[in-house]
């Protein structure tokens, strides 16, 4: 950040503070939308996320986020100041990335989806493919492939190639076959865990990944580990449901409220683990991504950064209270 004086007054955003555009932040003279312009109806600021995720809007006492949704269905969220009162109540755990070192899987798992779309058995995404198939929901991901390397297709279509990829690729996985090393524990997650249990605070595990998919990733995580079932070890887990499939009555809201939606660490935290919103200064978020960094922010909740995800190419690590390469270093924070 740059002192007061010299920021620029369009980079100003309540509850947020200063952004300096040297963090990714990048001004704009509306959102995307057309909704809000800057000068027009109290507005005095549009900033954007480096990846375009979320647009803010800042008044002169308060701020808007707009997410925006590769399917149609973008929304706003009011902006609440954080802060973090100690001794913490609870810690919002991210899955892939945070926790499990998995994305290199699942981006796999989307490019034999775009091969099979393709017709072609040999297919590779390209390097600048990469920020836009991890971090968001499935749908998401095969949308922007879509759009990309096929655009006749509809993304029904590419769904159901995905999951028959998912399903094959989980079975082998769970009877000791598949790929190798898919799913590793984070270094120091065991004694990340088990020293938060020792405090007595509470751990939640978020995910914006299906069930069939979070599960075997954790399950898979906690035998190398020796912990024992995850279920039994976390407060809570929350992930974004299961996918919805033919004649099928129960689906998810996981694929249009994925992060960077603030509901997965909202109902982590208020329903999982019964802490209210009052109290919400007692509560951290950790993530890799920088769409889970803004859903924590969302959802009123202070976020602390891991690196390893795209917290830096995305344009959000100012979004963050702390930022930590490893999680012994964000134990140090939270401590």
């Amino acid at each position: 950040m740059i002192p007061t004086s010299r920021v620029p007054h369009e980079m100003k955003i309540p509850a947020l503070g200063i952004l300096d555009a040297a963090d990714g932040f990048v001004p704009l003279p509306a959102t995307s939308d057309g909704r809000f312009c800057v000068g027009v109806d109290g507005v005095r600021c549009v900033v954007a996320t480096d990846d375009r995720r979320v647009e803010f809007v800042g008044f002169a006492g308060h701020s808007l986020a707009l997410v925006n949704s590769a399917m149609g269905y973008p929304a706003y969220y009011p902006m609440h100041p954080v802060k973090v009162t100690k001794p913490l109540k609870a810690v919002l755990m991210d899955l892939d990335g945070t926790s499990v070192h998995s994305e290199a899987f699942w981006i796999w798992i989307i490019q034999l989806t775009t091969a099979a779309l393709l017709g072609q058995p040999v297919f590779e995404l390209e390097e600048s493919d990469l920020p836009h198939v991890s971090g968001h929901s499935v749908s998401e991901h095969l949308q922007y492939c879509i759009g990309k390397y096929c655009p006749e297709k509809k993304v029904e279509e590419a769904r159901r190639l995905y999951f028959e990829h998912t399903h094959r690729e989980m079975r082998e996985i769970m009877e000791g076959r598949g790929r190798v090393a898919a799913f590793t524990p984070a270094p120091g997650l065991k004694e990340f865990l088990l020293e938060l249990k020792a405090r007595g605070i509470k751990i939640g595990l978020v995910t914006s990944g299906l069930y069939e998919k979070a599960m075997p990733e954790i399950v898979s995580a906690f035998r190398q580990l020796k912990l024992g079932d995850p279920v039994a070890f976390y407060d809570a887990i929350i992930t974004a449901g299961f996918p919805l499939r033919t004649a099928q009555a129960v689906g998810t809201l996981g694929e249009l409220s994925p992060k960077p939606h603030p509901w997965l660490y909202a109902e982590t935290c208020r329903v999982g683990l019964g802490i209210p919103f009052e109290e919400r200064d007692r509560v951290i978020g950790l993530e890799d991504s920088g769409a889970g960094v803004c859903s924590i922010r969302l959802a009123g909740f202070a976020a602390i950064g891991i690196g390893g995800g795209n917290i830096q190419q995305s344009g959000t690590r100012a979004l963050c209270w702390a930022y930590h390469e490893r999680l012994e270093g964000a134990l140090a924070s939270i401590l």
